[in-house]
């Protein structure tokens, strides 16, 4: 039913989501981290420039790693819940999560250049 893994006493056990639930959580833990970083390097911007552009850059990529971290909070405390287990909706949210990934990836890609 759920993904199998084993813990470090080699005691398996069940993750009660889909694969591509348990995908959408890697790739949200991955954006956490870029916007981490892009977070990191406006706010230094910001103390350096003052400037409203790198203060607005600096505002979406704060909501945005927020907006992950709850993503997160919320995979990992609800994993018994109906909507964690449909296919089809754990499907919609890796693909979701996947877009996203892009996004920040190329908004990483183009501030750290």
């Amino acid at each position: 039913m759920g993904l199998q893994i084993t813990l470090a006493m080699g005691l398996p056990t069940a993750l009660p989501m889909g694969l591509p639930t348990t995908l959408a959580m890697a790739v949200t833990a991955i954006n956490s981290v870029l916007l981490a970083v892009l977070v990191s390097v406006w706010l230094s911007n910001y103390r350096q420039f003052r400037t409203p552009m790198v203060l607005g850059l600096l505002g979406f990529a704060s909501v945005l790693f927020v907006e992950n971290l709850i993503a997160l909070a919320f995979f990992f405390n609800s994993m018994r819940t109906l909507y964690s287990m449909d296919p089809l909706v754990g499907s919609v949210v890796l693909g979701m999560r996947l877009l996203e990934l892009v996004a920040v990836s190329l908004l990483t890609y183009a501030t750290l250049k």
